[in-house]
């Protein structure tokens, strides 16, 4: 059995078989494995200079840059555990995640401090700003730390970083994941993606979003070079692909279909790519396609898994051949079977074992509980012969608990097929439905590349409207399309063209941005 490491400690040991390997390409500066470290350090000595003493939480506010990367590595060297925090969100709520996350420490690159001068001064104890030329320089020159680092004495226990969803009640929700929840996850994907020295790996994801651990810590356990692009080159994800020799991409699905609208997927062209792996949001066979064009000789993995369960805890690999394809119900691409290592249920409304229904999981990557157990409320189950038990906050939370994902699947072929959101039902003329379904049936029109249907309230009745991005199309013909396909109380009585989905800070469409600009037309309307 592989042995339980710390998100360091997989860090390090590429530090010592890989020393002079390129470990980070970014904004300019390339930095070795043996160098990598050395700006980690120097960062680690900062902290402890300004600071005092070694914190427990340390935030880092940046964009994806070395002083962001560096900072996170330095965290994690004084076995701190890392919150990361983007510039980019209201500086209200990344005040309010400081606060609950417990940050001492608040490092910022010196380009994305803004929020130091305003809403954020102050909150955290001890604040941090760097250069990122001042923090490569150092990794170069190797200049040991200006203070000294204690020995490294995080266990594989101890929290490793702490991310923050957002919570029905408004307050955004913190998920604790601990290294021995990291360590299987980035064994089994590292050798499962053959990812090793001589691999350039993308890094599409913000730190917020954790497939970013992906991004990170597969790379640098594996011994690998990740390559950081800058905003503009993730809008052309070819061109990044090829000018920088990629050999393993992960990203949302949105960024294919982003390229296709902008008409930067050429194809052909991603030669080099080996392995396309897809997260986050539902694939369909669409983008799937057409980044299959793109990169014709890379295998496509579909991969899924919500942040309590450590980034992605089921993959689905297609056939080379597209005829091979499996056909779904929803014209998505399967999302499992779940990791081997894992213990999962698909249980239906009454707790039984069911093909469809809600997936539980349960393992070494399930973590613990949410910082504030009171979220941690209805979550979790226990299930034997007698049926299930519901935990509702009171008593002991154990390993033998099933995370309740909250996403519904179906096993279909032998394939599970993620078919939306639990809470993603409505309930139209007394009729419960998916939206996911209407989504999928919409999404057939020649036209119409994404789709999402959104349920507003006006009055008594409820109203679905269907957006869609593509070649704008007559009301009339997609509603008989849909009747075609569907009920007639599942047909949308509206349809709008977008010309691009809003996505957000994570690169998927943001459906509560596209259901207030909806309402925001209709004042008379509410969510449903």
């Amino acid at each position: 059995m592989t042995d339980v490491l710390t998100m360091y400690e997989w860090f390090e040991r590429s530090v010592a078989r890989h020393a002079g390997q390129p470990a980070l390409e970014a904004g300019g500066e390339r930095l070795t494995y043996r160098e990598l470290r050395a700006a980690a350090e120097a960062v680690a000595g900062r902290i402890l200079q300004e600071h005092g003493t070694v914190p427990s939480r340390v935030s880092v506010i940046a964009t994806r840059s070395v002083v962001a990367l560096s900072g996170y590595l330095a965290a994690l060297r004084l076995g701190a555990a890392v919150t990361p925090i983007n510039p980019a969100f209201p500086a209200s709520r990344n005040r309010v995640i400081c606060e609950l996350a417990g940050s001492e420490v608040l490092i910022a690159d010196a380009a994305d401090s803004a929020q130091l001068d305003k809403e954020l001064g102050g909150v955290v104890p001890t604040e941090l700003r760097l250069a990122a030329d001042e923090v490569a320089s150092a990794g170069r020159a190797g200049t040991p730390p200006t203070r000294p680092l204690p020995a490294c004495t995080a266990s594989p226990d101890d929290v490793a970083y702490v991310l923050f969803t957002s919570g029905s009640t408004g307050r955004p929700k913190g998920v604790p994941i601990r290294h021995r929840n990291v360590s299987p996850y980035l064994a089994h994907n590292i050798a499962r993606f053959g990812i090793g020295r001589g691999c350039r790996m993308s890094h599409t994801f913000d730190l917020t979003f954790d497939p970013s651990v992906f991004d990170l810590f597969v790379t640098w356990g594996a011994g690998a070079t990740l390559v950081v692009p800058d905003r503009a080159e993730l809008l052309s994800p070819v061109d990044y692909v090829v000018d920088n020799e990629i050999t393993h991409w992960f990203s949302v699905p949105s960024v294919v279909s982003v390229g296709q609208e902008l008409g930067n997927l050429p194809a052909g062209r991603a030669t080099n790519l080996r392995m396309s792996v897809f997260i986050g949001e539902q694939l369909s066979y669409d983008q799937t396609a057409a980044w299959h064009t793109v990169a014709p000789e890379a295998t496509l993995v579909n991969v899924y898994g919500p942040t309590e369960l450590t980034v992605a805890c089921t993959e689905y690999t297609l056939p080379t051949e597209i005829g091979d394809w499996p056909k779904t119900s929803n014209d998505t691409v399967p999302i499992g079977p779940v990791h081997g290592f894992l213990e999962h249920l698909v249980l239906d409304e009454q707790g039984h074992p069911a093909e469809e229904g809600e997936l539980v999981v349960r393992g070494s990557q399930r973590f613990d509980g949410y910082l504030d157990p009171a979220d941690n409320s209805g979550r979790f189950l226990l299930h034997s012969a007698d049926g299930v038990a519901v935990y509702d906050g009171t008593g002991e939370l154990t390993a033998e608990h099933y995370y309740r994902t909250g996403d519904r699947v179906r096993w279909e072929d032998g394939h599970l097929v993620h078919l939306g959101r639990l809470d993603n039902q409505v309930k139209v003329r007394g009729y419960r439905i998916e939206l996911g379904e209407i989504e999928a049936a919409l999404r057939r029109h020649a036209a119409v590349h994404q789709a999402v249907v959104v349920a507003l309230r006006r009055g008594d009745e409820t109203e679905l409207v269907g957006c869609y991005t593509g070649e704008p199309a007559e009301s009339g013909i997609l509603a008989r399309l849909l009747r075609k396909q569907l009920p007639l109380h599942m047909v949308p009585r509206r349809f709008r063209h977008l010309e691009t989905m809003p996505l957000n800070a994570n690169g998927k469409i943001d459906r509560l941005r596209i259901t207030s600009d909806l309402m925001s037309q209709d004042p008379a309307s509410t969510v449903a």
